[in-house]
């Protein structure tokens, strides 16, 4: 397993796409991205329109262990784009329309913590090389709102834990990757 981590825009996605390239003839995109809104779907397209046309894209940001199996062919790369999001669709499938006020922070994060888990299990048991794409939101100065600081939070003890985890771990500065773990 790879982690890549950068900040927004750093060329996070192009340097994954390169080292997936690089290990193997075929590469399966999972994308956990949804659309809200026109602007997020334009994002969207432009990363598609960026991919070569013949990797293989699975929608995908729950039951990731269905995605990623031992099963999977060891000759396919698996990029994961992006665990941020990933985290963020978590975040917002369990709280819902509930009032903030309502929200239990520990039992968010324990939530999200058990799927980043069987994400960690499925990667260790698939033959295929898995590289995922994360945000490095630590660097920036501290959010004003309580949601946003428990996202930083949690989104940082996570990295942590797959930096922990992967063989390799890349932090990409203005389109620079520079390899800090393996």
């Amino acid at each position: 397993m790879i982690l890549i981590t950068g900040g927004a825009r750093s060329g996070k996605s192009r340097h994954g796409e390169r080292l997936a390239q690089e290990m193997a003839g075929r590469v399966m995109y999972i994308a956990t991205s949804m659309v809200f809104d026109e602007e997020m779907a334009e994002r969207i397209r432009h990363h598609q329109q960026s991919r070569p046309a013949h990797w293989r894209t699975v929608e995908a940001w729950r039951d990731l262990p269905a995605v990623i199996t031992p099963d999977n062919d060891p000759e396919e790369a698996i990029l994961l784009e992006c665990i941020t999001t990933l985290i963020s669709n978590l975040l917002f499938d369990l709280v819902g329309d509930t009032p903030e006020s309502s929200w239990d922070y520990a039992a968010i994060e324990a939530h999200i913590e058990a799927h980043i888990d069987r994400l960690l299990t499925a990667c260790a048991a698939c033959p295929s090389p898995v590289i995922l794409v994360t945000n490095e939101v630590g660097m920036g100065i501290v959010p004003e709102n309580r949601l946003a600081r428990h996202f930083r939070d949690i989104a940082g003890r996570i990295n942590q834990r797959l930096a922990a985890q992967a063989e390799q771990v890349w932090l990409v500065v203005s389109g620079i990757g520079v390899k800090i773990k393996g």
